[in-house]
């Protein structure tokens, strides 16, 4: 039998979306009856709106936010940039010092702004750096001014070294694996003579002006796996020349390469290896120091006097060839360097327990064995005759002596270090014995430095 049902009855719905300026209204119009087949479908009219409202337009207004503030004790230069050579043959290593430093960035990220300082216990070796980058587009452009003093001495002086450097760089990536980078930078260094008697009060300060090129091609596909743990393969090439602005016949050009591949022994155990080799060549050189480890503490303690640089190469800038653990700095010397690293990087606790790790100490703790090679000489090759290597002169009153002598240039250094995090440091320590011209160190040389390793 049928059900009787109400009088026809009209119902006027409306639904507003919180989103869209837009109404939608639906009417519904009922004179049909609930039968015992089911309900009938009612007949729906849709009544909207045609006007869309557009939100309201506001142009972007840059705004910046602080990405990091650092404030540490740290013992790295704030630029790697290659140190005035003045004679002495020492390299100049800040210590454990306090650095500040300030990055911010834009809300899309396109402009960064990093500011940094260090300062020296005693105020004479600070250091100055500020860095505008722009990332708008597909290539990158980076802007960055450096000031570097310290204390450094001649043969007879004391000196005030300050560096200036304003540097721009572009790079251009072909994708997300291979780049290009150009890099062109105005430099001063000025060497002030400090007044420590009448003879170092006459003698006059002295000023360099530089102007330079830098092409860097640069491969990347390591993939971080840990603290210092890689799986991959990432070097470069690259070719940089200087001229002195205010000098003729004063150019100096650096040619040379990194390649280092990082494969997967077992699971977490990384065996890490380095091949790097550059030469200087032109009017004017460049000295390389090879030793110790990268930011190795005590420095005062960390350089080997006892080998003796060629000052008829007419070297212009210092810079480190390292690791060559077993070693202090300067065991080998020249205006060309060649270099093999070799680690096997063991995150003993990641290896041993198959679950998360909350201490930070424990998870980064790493066991490392390691064998280093290599040689830094002048002349055409290691075992060329006119490496300074095979020469001692002795002087003696009016006389002065030349000592051909045949010395194995290369050196090989091996042993083992530990590696972990401590509130926030990355701590290396390395005991290293060396094998020089046919003996080995009777004892083990102690290296520990604060950052991350190749």
């Amino acid at each position: 039998p049928e059900i009787p049902v109400a009088d026809s009855t009209a119902l006027n719905y409306t639904f507003q979306n919180p989103y869209k300026s837009r109404r939608v209204t639906i009417t519904t119009t009922s004179d049909t009856g609930l039968t015992a087949a089911g309900l009938i479908p009612n007949t729906l009219t849709v009544a909207a709106d045609t006007e869309y409202r557009l939100p309201k337009q506001r142009n972007y207004d840059m705004a910046f936010g602080a990405d990091y503030v650092v404030t540490q004790l740290d013992n790295s230069l704030l630029n790697a940039t290659y140190q005035a050579y003045t004679g002495s043959g020492v390299y100049f290593d800040p210590g454990l010092t306090a650095l500040f430093k300030v990055g911010i960035s834009d809300l899309m990220d396109d402009v960064r702004l990093i500011g940094g300082v260090r300062l020296s216990g005693d105020l004479n070796s600070n250091e100055y750096y500020i860095s505008l980058e722009m990332l708008k587009k597909r290539i990158d452009h980076q802007l960055t001014f450096y000031r570097q003093s310290r204390e450094d001495y001649s043969v007879y002086s004391l000196i005030k070294v300050r560096t200036h450097e304003l540097a721009y760089q572009s790079k251009l990536p072909f994708n997300d694996l291979h780049s290009l980078r150009f890099t062109g930078s105005f430099r001063t260094d000025a060497g002030v003579v400090m007044s420590t008697d009448y003879l170092s009060l006459r003698e006059p300060n002295r000023y360099e002006y530089w102007g330079s090129l830098k092409a860097e091609y640069v491969f990347d596909n390591t993939i971080s796996t840990g603290l210092n743990l890689y799986n991959g393969i990432r070097y470069k090439f690259f070719a940089e020349t200087f001229k002195q602005i205010d000098e003729k016949n004063s150019f100096l050009n650096v040619i040379g390469f990194d390649f280092r591949c990082y494969t997967k022994v077992h699971r977490q155990i990384i065996w890490a290896n380095r091949f790097a080799a550059s030469t200087s060549f032109g009017d004017l050189k460049l000295i390389y120091y090879l030793g110790s480890v990268d930011n190795a503490m005590a420095p005062s303690d960390n350089f080997n006097y006892a080998v003796r640089v060629d000052q008829s190469q007419h070297y212009a800038f210092q810079a480190l060839a390292s690791n060559m653990r077993g070693f202090r700095q300067n065991i080998r010397n020249g205006n060309s360097f060649a270099l093999i690293n070799s680690e096997l990087r063991i995150p003993l606790f990641q290896y041993l327990l198959n679950r998360p790790i909350k201490s930070d100490f424990i998870r980064n703790f790493q066991v490392v064995g390691f064998f280093d090679g290599g040689s830094a000489w002048t002349g055409s090759s290691p075992y060329a005759k006119d490496n300074n290597l095979n020469l001692d002169i002795i002087q003696s009153g009016p006389l002065t002596i030349t000592v051909n002598k045949k010395m194995e240039p290369l050196v090989f250094g091996t042993g083992f270090g530990l590696r972990s995090r401590i509130l926030g440091y990355f701590m290396r320590a390395d005991w290293g014995w060396g094998y020089n011209d046919g003996y080995f160190t009777p004892k083990s040389l102690f290296n520990f430095s604060l950052s991350l390793d190749f």
